[in-house]
């Protein structure tokens, strides 16, 4: 069965959004609060990648809300689908709504195109505010994202700044074991393992692991 659920089309000055999220009641609440604001206007819903793309495809809302974790796919499937929306639809704004709090999670997706980064316990106000100022083209973040992006400008471009967890994957990366082993010992899953390889290796500037592993010793970081 088709899972798509189309809303009302928004009228004339209203934001038209897309929730992207696999939770059923997550995008029923979501779609009862901001349904109530004037200018807002649910207009569709997708619980996987395959189907946000059909969605955004036919409707081309003003704002899609976007999870990271998208049914039972990686945890960072919500990012890849962050880069093809903002590739093929630049004139609508990502605003992720998630429950990942990761310095490399909010970077990333600022990386991917996104235009806020929100964690799902916001309070109502904060959200709707969150979503207006992507409307106007402008950055969103609650406060703890904001933090993150604050870190990471106050951070000298030679300094690596490697998150906790990419400093726990690299250290057990230096020990020789695989993706595999890694992810069981940090209780992730490898696909998670592999995105952090993959932002310890542009941060090191490293072309492959052994490489990663070189320059953090150089660098005193294992």
């Amino acid at each position: 069965m088709n899972r798509q659920a189309t809303r009302p089309r928004a009228e004339q000055g209203q934001l038209s959004i897309v929730l992207v999220d696999d939770h059923a009641i997550v995008r029923q609440g979501l779609r009862s609060i901001l349904d109530r604001e004037d200018d807002m206007r649910v207009v569709g819903e997708a619980t996987t990648a395959t189907e946000a793309r059909a969605v955004l495809d036919r409707l081309r809302p003003d704002i899609v809300l976007l999870d990271l974790k998208l049914g039972t796919g990686s945890d960072t499937e919500g990012l890849e689908l962050c880069s093809e929306i903002t590739a093929n639809h630049p004139e609508i704004g990502v605003l992720v709504l998630t429950t990942f709090l990761d310095d490399a999670y909010v970077l990333e997706a600022v990386h991917r195109g996104a235009k806020g980064y929100v964690i799902k316990d916001v309070d109502t106000s904060a959200l709707v505010s969150a979503i207006r100022t992507v409307a106007r083209d402008e950055s969103a973040f609650d406060s703890r994202s904001a933090s993150v992006m604050a870190r990471s400008i106050r951070t000298a471009p030679e300094e690596p700044a490697l998150t906790e967890r990419e400093q726990g994957v690299l250290e057990l990366l230096a020990t020789g074991l695989s993706n595999r082993v890694v992810g069981e010992r940090l209780f992730i899953s490898e696909t998670t393992v592999k995105f952090h390889v993959r932002n310890i290796m542009r941060k090191l500037g490293a072309a492959t692991r052994a490489e990663a592993v070189y320059e953090a010793s150089k660098m005193g970081l294992i």
